[in-house]
Parts: structure tokens; sequence; C-alpha cells
């Protein structure tokens, strides 16, 4: 495949055509194109993301966005009827500048909310011994401490995802602790499960903290150390889509869904290894036998796909396909319209 043809797949929805049904109002996440990787700019993502039939993105903004850029961005949204959602990171020192700067620029382009996470791998690689773990959860309370005073001095909402870091256990009073209405969650509907958390269980924990929400549908196999888990086109995995809806905006009905759908090789959760537990003191029998006989119960409706086993051709077009028909998904089964 030649560069040129390359980009123009890239460029070109494959699947679905946005003007079938009209508009989503799921968004986009910057990691549903971990193949195609187009443009991150918010700008350009959103014009991405509305060739798709999307209703909105997720993007990291520049705290140094100059106004006029800003302007663009926010009057492209609204002409679109999107809505953005700001990326950011947690303040790291006492030097909360990037988040305040980072918020008022996020205003000023209209944005909604921010996103954010304390872990940016996975519980169980990062971390070889408890004292590794209980130190990273020190500093992540310090930094959401420092998060809250920034955002509750701006009246801004950031939600802290449940990033293959904390269970539902502990991250339910974590938010509690802070007792501020603008720290709360973006539920990601799948991360959970490779902590063992029943994803029901989750989401009825969760709710009441929702500010933004991560939409995927999941698929599970065993392995011979525990279980793969794979992120699917909505309607393709195992996942009772329509009930986490429902629980979230019963709770929260002004939270907005972004699509977080990595097409990638699945994931291998190793929790039939020690290493595995090395974190937890809490994390009884039930917790495995229970995901064991979900993942049984819930054997994968096609084949499990192996983006890095096939050619960059094909992978590239199951992206977009997983993408465009999980647009159409939302809009069509899940009700989810702009």
């Amino acid at each position: 495949m030649t560069r040129r043809s390359f980009l123009a797949a890239a460029a070109a929805p494959a699947a679905v055509s946005p003007a079938q049904g009209g508009r989503c109002g799921m968004g986009l996440s910057p990691d549903c194109f971990v193949i195609a990787r187009p443009s991150r700019a918010p700008l350009e993502y959103l014009e991405y993301a509305h060739a798709r039939g999307a209703g909105g993105i997720q993007a990291y903004l520049n705290p140094a966005t100059d106004a006029e850029s800003l302007r663009k961005l926010r009057a492209r949204a609204e002409e679109y009827g999107m809505y953005l959602e700001v990326m950011c990171m947690l303040p790291k020192t006492d030097d909360t500048s990037q988040l305040e700067q980072t918020i008022r620029v996020a205003r000023e382009a209209g944005a909604r909310c921010l996103r954010s996470v304390c872990l940016s791998g996975r519980r169980y690689e990062n971390f070889n011994t408890m004292e590794e773990w209980q130190a990273f959860a020190a500093d992540s309370k310090a930094r959401l401490a420092r998060a809250v005073r920034v955002v509750d001095r701006a009246r801004f909402p950031l939600g802290i995802e449940n990033h293959k870091d904390w269970t539902v256990e502990e991250m339910v009073p974590l938010l509690k602790s802070y007792s501020s209405e603008y720290l709360g969650c973006c539920i990601d509907w799948g991360n959970n499960i490779s902590l063992l958390d029943d994803p029901y269980e989750l989401v009825e924990g969760l709710a009441p903290f929702a500010i933004n929400s991560h939409i995927k549908d999941m698929a599970v196999e065993e392995y011979e150390d525990g279980f793969l888990l794979a992120e699917v086109a909505l309607g393709r995995g195992f996942l009772d889509l329509k009930r986490i809806r429902d629980t979230i905006l019963r709770r929260r009905p002004e939270v907005k869904f972004s699509l977080d759908m990595l097409t990638r090789d699945p994931l291998k959760v190793p929790c039939l290894t020690p290493k595995y537990w090395v974190t937890y003191t809490n994390r009884h029998a039930r917790y495995l036998a229970s995901t064991l006989r979900m993942v049984r119960a819930n054997k994968p409706k096609q084949p499990i796909p192996w983006p890095t086993r096939m050619s960059r051709e094909d992978a590239l077009k199951l992206e977009q396909d997983n993408v465009l028909l999980s647009i159409a998904y939302a809009r069509d089964v899940l009700n989810l319209r702009a």
C-alpha cells in the first residue's frame, strides 16, 4: 500500500455514513485511532470526528493556546453541535498554574469538563511490591487534593478515570474523601474487569460521581495465566450496554459518553500468577471466581482480532470499521443522539 493510498484510507470513513440516521451524540476519545493516528490538535480532531458522525471529542488543549485558536475551536464545535471535553494532567507539585491555565483555555473553548487519570499504565504490570503501590496511592491522593483546590475555585468539573488502578471499593471512598462537587469520575465501562470488578457493580458504585464516561464493549477469553480482555465494536461484546447507559443517566443525566475503543491486541490479565496479587490485601477468592465464571460464560461472538498479526491496511480498516460501527450502534440502538 502506498503512502498516499494509506493516508487516503485513514482520512475516509469506511463502513457507515454519518448521514445515515442523523448524527450520534456519542463522542470519540483520541485513543479510538491508535493505528490511523490522526492529528490530535483539537480543531483537526474535531473535524476528523465530525466526518465520522460523532457528537463530540475528548482532546488535549495546550494551556498556551492563543485566543483566536480557542475562538475558532469553539465556533466550529457550536456550528457542528459537538461537545468538547479537555484531557489534562494532575498537578505533580504545589505549582498548579498549568491546571489553572488549562481550565481557562478549556472554558474559552467551550469545553464542558476535564478528564484525567492517576495511573498511565496498569496496576498489575506497573507495581512489583505493595510498597510501590502504596507510594503511588499516596502521591495520587496528594495530586488529587491539589486538583480539587483548583477545580473548586474555578467551579469547573474534573472526571478521574478508573484507569486499571483503583478498584471500585477503593475509588468510591477516595472520591467521597474530597467532598467536592467538581471532582468526580470518568467511568470507563470496561477497564475494571482487569481488576476483577463486576462491571455492573462498578457502574452502580461510580455513577453518582460521573462527570464524563468512556463507553466501550468487551470480549473475553481464557488463556493459561488468566484471561484476555479485548475492546470490540459496540454490540459485538458481552456487556449489557443499555443497562450501563441507564444506570449512569439515572444518576447523572447530563453526562456525555465518549467512545474509547482501542483497536489493539487483547490485553493479557494474568490473574492466576502471583505478581498479579502483590498490591492487594482485600481481593477475596470470590472476585477471581466470579470473574472467571463470567469469562467462561461469555465466549467471544467471533474470534478476537490481533491487529499486529494483520497487514497495516487490514488493521487500519478494522479500526475505522470498529469506530463507525460503534457510532451507528450508539445512535440507533442505544439512542445516543445529538
